[in-house]
């Protein structure tokens, strides 16, 4: 763990974890063990981040969001008998580059969340989102696209634009790309 990064009180970092520079974790949050975050990443008070959970670099995940880990979740096996760490399967949720997690959100795993993302506050996460995606609700649907500055993209000679870096993209075959200037 790099000297610039901050850990509030009350925060559980468990072995193995590890946390890039520049990244501040909130108060009573929970980091699963062997979990990876990067570099400049913003986690808000009381998240809930399981292993094997990868946040790629500049990553925010707002107030009490949750990234599980379990397709099956029970405290028993069939025969009654306790389950173990070595009765399950650990599956993880993968934030790529910029992406943002909403308030109170849930990501069910196993899923991807596609770089400069955005899932609203209180949305369930049950299946992958693309880049530049927005998605929201119970389970979550893509209602539109966002710039890497988080902005809802607006329609633009032909294409989408982002109104606060100018950035313009186009949408092919249900992705956005971003417009190679000349």
């Amino acid at each position: 763990m790099a000297d610039s990064t901050t850990i509030w009180a009350g925060t559980m970092v468990r072995e193995q974890a590890v946390v890039g520079a520049h990244t501040s974790i909130g108060r009573q949050s929970y980091v699963g063990p062997g979990v990876v975050i990067g570099d400049d990443c913003r986690i808000q008070n009381q998240a809930l981040i399981f292993e094997p959970a990868v946040l790629e670099d500049g990553v925010f995940v707002g107030p009490a969001a949750v990234l599980t880990n379990d397709r099956f979740p029970r405290a028993i096996n069939p025969d009654g008998s306790r389950k173990t760490v070595d009765d399950w399967e650990a599956v993880g949720v993968t934030i790529r580059h910029g992406a943002s997690i909403g308030a109170r959100a849930v990501c069910i795993a196993p899923l991807e969340i596609g770089e400069w993302a955005t899932v609203a506050a209180g949305a369930v996460v049950t299946r992958d989102v693309p880049a530049h995606a927005i998605v929201v609700g119970v389970p979550a649907r893509q209602i539109g696209w966002v710039g890497r500055s988080g902005r809802l993209l607006i329609d633009d000679d032909g294409g989408l634009r982002d109104p606060a870096t100018g950035d313009r993209y186009d949408e092919i075959d249900g992705r956005l790309v971003l417009r190679s200037e000349p």
